[in-house]
């Protein structure tokens, strides 16, 4: 996968994509990041990339010359445009599923200021994304995020293998179970008697209990679309 981050601002991004999990998926070339700043692509000689809003209103708004030829200088055929903005729709784990089966080019347009001309997101944008309600400087940390989700799901990135990404949270509809490691007693808190038995099947009754009981503590508003409950009660 190839993943073109557009921003002002690549210094914020640069020791993300150099550390731990992400950094060994491009290492192995599973994945290749490249960062593109809008301000390469203006003809004056202060680089704008913003002016005021028609119509008036607070800040500025980024212009839509840099960032049609930025998305341009890179876009082919097969190339998904994303861009991250509090107004898109909620990014979701879902959403970073299909990202990593479905398209082998992102190419994610980072915001600023006040937002960016309606003309681009209309004329080259293929999604708007949001990564939750409220709102950051620019969308180079919005960029990140969605970077990160989408990298791990791609085969050969997460040392646990498919079977450790099926098990967390979202993925089956529900948050991901309480864990433990050793010792099993720490500060009079002891690991639940059921994870030290060995019997599989009731470990796992008690993991999906457990992860339905804190879905409904921590997020009400979860649909369960899947089984989970029955599996429960059998």
């Amino acid at each position: 996968m190839k993943i073109d981050i557009i921003t002002l601002f690549p210094q914020m991004l640069n020791s993300f994509f150099e550390s731990s999990i992400l950094k060994r998926a491009i290492n192995k070339n599973l994945v290749s990041i490249n960062f593109i700043n809008p301000r390469d692509f203006t003809n004056d000689k202060h680089h704008t990339t913003d002016d005021r809003p028609f119509g008036g209103g607070p800040g500025m708004i980024m212009k839509p010359e840099p960032l049609f030829l930025a998305v341009e200088s890179v876009k082919i055929d097969e190339s998904f445009v994303i861009f991250l903005s509090p107004s898109g729709k909620p990014f979701r784990q879902e959403v970073a599923e299909s990202l990593s089966i479905s398209h082998q080019h992102l190419i994610m347009i980072c915001g600023h200021y006040e937002g960016i001309d309606e003309r681009v997101i209309q004329s080259i944008v293929d999604l708007e994304l949001s990564i939750g309600d409220y709102v950051l400087t620019n969308g180079a940390l919005a960029a990140a995020v969605v970077s990160d989700a989408v990298i791990r799901l791609i085969p050969g990135v997460i040392g646990a293998g498919e079977e450790g990404i099926k098990n967390e949270s979202f993925t089956s509809g529900i948050l991901d179970f309480p864990q433990y490691t050793k010792p099993v007693k720490f500060r009079d808190m002891e690991v639940p008697e059921v994870l030290l038995g060995g019997n599989h099947e009731l470990i796992n009754k008690w993991r999906i209990k457990q992860a339905i009981e804190k879905t409904i503590e921590n997020r009400p508003d979860l649909i369960f679309t899947n089984d989970k409950n029955d599996e429960i009660n059998t």
